[in-house]
């Protein structure tokens, strides 16, 4: 045979195995799904294991679970470096050309910038964004700037309602100490749509609160030297102070003011602080009180532990990695699509965007089977997409030297711990919806 006529019979070949594929019944082909994420950007120091939280467990669904109804998923990785019109140019591609079903997504300014896309083309998209702007699904708050999102979800509270219970508890705080006089709160970070995303909400409820309300303080996402702005903040006397950046900025600026001898209560948000940054910031973390979105964290025992420890295997064969606080958001975020789509091929339905938008409806205060106490339960309603108001507040504590050991020893040995502080139950204001 001839090196051409070989040609021949390999392309003869590969064109018979795609038609092949597509010659599959429908309840056999792959699902294919979208998963943005930011292993490279300015957010990657949360993205990275937020992202591998995702991908183990839909990895891990396709091997345990044989897929949604005996169908695989076929998930669609790109890291888009947390650059927006990235974010965009690939959600093009995978909805022409790939034809995806449902996307996890990431960041704020790439999530609230494909609202109408996602709208249009009726593709439920489950971010790591948690802006409340993105909860409005009936687009009836009559705020302006907020549009109708009935297709974008996320897990846990959002931004603002986070806030707003930080800010309940440091009222709370400010009170049980026998502090006089009005508390002084302060909104940090880079001017940037993730960090701003709350800073309005906050500040409003701060002032109903009491509070005495500082002039913002920025501060850019990527790490650098924050002196001046901690000097800002200690000639201020701010005694209550929200880091809106990812955690990797955030201990720059702990560090900072940890020198300079800033006395006052940071407080931060989802993405600002976990594990890898109470090492990196070491004694400067202490004190930092911040949202955990999941019932438990590592190490803490809950009947789905198992399932979690399971799928952290995928990616951890050995079982010996830590997994911070972002890892099991990433899980809990993907299990809740898996299970939307679960709901839309009950029946022999077909799974597609409407169908698994409208699996989110399906249940109320649902856990994913077999995550039990690890996911915290969520609530979605075709008008309303704040999964939850209820915040689960922590603590991280730093005891000593962090320069020596892995989080995995530094949290065993109690050098490092996340402790619970408080549950805040906030109202589900009408007048918060989108904001």
């Amino acid at each position: 045979m001839t090196m051409t006529t070989k040609r021949r019979v390999l392309g003869l070949a590969a064109t018979a195995a795609v038609a092949a594929a597509f010659a599959l019944p429908a309840a056999a082909q792959p699902i294919p799904v979208g998963h943005l994420m930011d292993n490279s950007g300015a957010t990657s120091d949360v993205g990275v294991p937020y992202g591998q939280g995702v991908a183990d467990a839909l990895t891990w669904v396709n091997q345990a679970r044989n897929g949604i109804n005996g169908r695989r998923l076929n998930v669609l990785g790109f890291d888009y470096g947390y650059q927006a019109p990235r974010a965009v140019s690939q959600y093009q591609a995978w909805v022409n050309r790939e034809r995806v079903v449902a996307i996890q997504g990431w960041g704020t300014a790439d999530t609230e910038a494909l609202v109408r896309f996602v709208t249009r083309d009726r593709i439920p998209y489950i971010s790591g964004s948690y802006s409340a702007a993105l909860t409005d699904a009936a687009g009836k708050s009559g705020r302006q700037g907020v549009e109708a999102a009935p297709f974008n979800f996320f897990y846990g509270p959002s931004y603002s309602d986070a806030l707003r219970a930080m800010l309940q508890w440091a009222k709370q705080d400010w009170e049980r100490r026998g502090q006089q006089g009005r508390p002084r709160y302060v909104h940090m970070g880079a001017n940037h749509p993730y960090p701003n995303s709350p800073k309005e909400a906050g500040e409003a409820l701060a002032r109903e609160l009491g509070f005495e309300v500082l002039p913002a303080i920025q501060f850019a996402l990527t790490p650098g030297d924050y002196t001046a702005q901690c000097l800002t903040l200690k000639n201020q006397g701010a005694n209550y102070a929200y880091l809106g950046n990812t955690a990797g900025s955030n201990i720059s600026v702990l560090r900072a003011c940890h020198t300079a001898g800033v006395q006052v209560q940071f407080l931060g948000n989802v993405w600002g602080m976990d594990e890898n940054a109470m090492k990196a910031a070491g004694a400067a973390a202490n004190g930092v009180v911040f949202p955990v979105r999941t019932a438990v964290v590592w190490g803490q025992d809950a009947p789905g532990m198992q399932t979690v420890r399971q799928i952290s295997r995928i990616s951890d064969p050995q079982g010996q990695a830590y997994r911070p606080v972002h890892y099991l958001a990433g899980v809990c975020s993907a299990m809740l699509m898996v299970e939307a789509m679960e709901t839309a091929a009950q029946n022999g339905g077909q799974i597609t965007g409407p169908r698994i938008r409208d699996g989110f409806y399906a249940r109320q205060n649902w856990v994913p089977r077999g995550f039990e106490g690890v996911c915290a339960p969520v609530t979605f309603t075709a008008e309303d997409h704040r999964g939850t108001m209820r915040v689960a507040l922590y603590r991280a504590v730093v005891t000593g030297d962090t320069s020596q050991g892995s989080v995995a020893e530094l949290m065993s040995n109690g050098t490092m711990r996340i402790e619970p502080v408080t549950t805040i139950e906030l109202e589900r204001r009408r007048d918060w919806l989108g904001w």
